[in-house]
């Protein structure tokens, strides 16, 4: 399990919680330089910035989560 959560890790992810039997990861995603972008030219002379706030806030809520569980079932 160690090893699947450091794989995780390196692909950007942070852990939430980790127990002895499951662990949970979640993306650190901030959005994309391109969606900042678009954000930007069509809000940025309304809202001063705050669309692209709005814009990193959500994609950070709705980021991918991800449960580990390890299954010791015998199958013998």
């Amino acid at each position: 399990m160690e090893r699947v959560i450091d794989d995780y890790i390196t692909q950007g992810y942070q852990v939430k919680s980790q127990g002895e039997r499951s662990a949970r990861v979640k993306d650190k995603d901030w959005g994309t330089a391109l969606g900042h972008i678009i954000v930007a030219a069509l809000t940025l002379w309304w809202t001063l910035g705050v669309g692209n706030v709005a814009y990193a806030a959500y994609k950070r809520y709705t980021a991918d989560e991800v449960t580990i569980k390890v299954d010791n079932s015998d199958s013998a």
